[in-house]
Parts: C-alpha cells; sequence; structure tokens
C-alpha cells in the first residue's frame, strides 16, 4: 500500500516542493518520494525539509516557559497545528513511463495538489537498480550541501538492498568514476556514507 504524506504545492521541471499533510511528519533526508503526471509518475529525492508558519514574515513565537514538555505546547495550543506546516523540497531523479524507469528528467512537471507517496521498499529496489540518477543529483545546485544529500540518499536506499554493503560499494564506484578529478567532493561524499 502507498504512503501519501503530502501534495504538491510549487513545481517546475527540475523539482518539486509538497506540504505535508501531517505537523513534522516528513520524509527523511534522501527519500525516494513520487507523485503522478499521468500517463507518467514522477521520481524524486527529499534535498531540504522545514517546518514554518504559514504567513510569510511571521515568526512563531515561544509559548512553552510554563509547560513541561513540547506535547503540552502543542495540547494548550491546538490552534499550532493550524498555523504551522511542514513541507519539503523534492529534486527530480526519473520518471516511470509504460512501465519502464527511466533516471532523467520527465517530459513534463508534476501537477499543483498531485499526491507525493513515499516509494515502498520494492520501488525503492527497483528504482536503485541502476545508478544513472547520480549524476543528476551529484550536479545540481540544492540548498544544502550535495554531498550531504548524495550520502544520505545512498545510505536511505541502502536499507532496503538484500546486501547493503555492496550496494554503497557500487554507489561509491559511480561516484569514484563521476567525481574522480573532484576528490574533495567525493572524500566528502564517502566519508558520510559510513
Amino acid at each position: 500500500m502507498e504512503t501519501k504524506i503530502g501534495e504538491v504545492i510549487e513545481s517546475n521541471t527540475t523539482d518539486f516542493a509538497a506540504e505535508c499533510y501531517e505537523l513534522y511528519n516528513m520524509p527523511p533526508l534522501g527519500s525516494l518520494v513520487k507523485t503522478a503526471d499521468p500517463p507518467a509518475e514522477i521520481y524524486g529525492i527529499v534535498c531540504q525539509a522545514g517546518t514554518a508558519s504559514i504567513e510569510p514574515g511571521r515568526r512563531p513565537i515561544a509559548r512553552g516557559k510554563e509547560e513541561t514538555s513540547e506535547e503540552a505546547i502543542y495540547q494548550s495550543n491546538p490552534q499550532l497545528a493550524k498555523l504551522l506546516r511542514s513541507e519539503f523540497l523534492t529534486l527530480v531523479v526519473g520518471h516511470r513511463l509504460d512501465g519502464k524507469i527511466h533516471q532523467y528528467l520527465p517530459p513534463k512537471p508534476a501537477h499543483i495538489h498531485a499526491f507525493v507517496h513515499l516509494c515502498n521498499p520494492n520501488e525503492v529496489r527497483q528504482f536503485s537498480q541502476s545508478l544513472d540518477f547520480l549524476s543528476i543529483l551529484a550536479n545540481t545546485r540544492l540548498p544544502i550541501s550535495v554531498e550531504d544529500t548524495v550520502a544520505a540518499t545512498l545510505r536511505e536506499m541502502s536499507q532496503v538492498q538484500t546486501d547493503p554493503h555492496a550496494f554503497l560499494m557500487a554507489g561509491g564506484k559511480v561516484l569514484t568514476a563521476m567525481l574522480g578529478s573532484d576528490y574533495q567532493r567525493l572524500k566528502a561524499i564517502l566519508m558520510r556514507l559510513r
């Protein structure tokens, strides 16, 4: 069964932003998620997440001085769940069309209000049979460190492999071939794979 975690609120050819249905229920950094642009499914890697006020420029204020736990803050202030939102940014790394996975950009971006699903372990294994998507991931500008995102992605994907260590080794070899002339970036990624 698919886990619906949010909805696309901003979209373009290379990435999309999604708002989570549950406050703080964001997928981990490096997770593989999908959305649909019929007849295609669009795959993306979570590359940033955060929680903020629903009103731009209006920051939340501290409310816990008299409370004993964070949970108590939300119980005393039930409106907070409506005044805050959690969202995440996803870098598009491929798509499925006619049953075949392509690890390059889809012809069109995702639709606004399209549902976003966390890919199940079988889908992650299928998608990660090829590591061609790493070239998109390693050669893009992201709001956070590309090295952290690449390493987080390989760590996340390794968790569903039959041999996680072999998967990480294969990823390291692909990155070595791709970034061999940029030793510092390669070293930074490989150090984060531990």
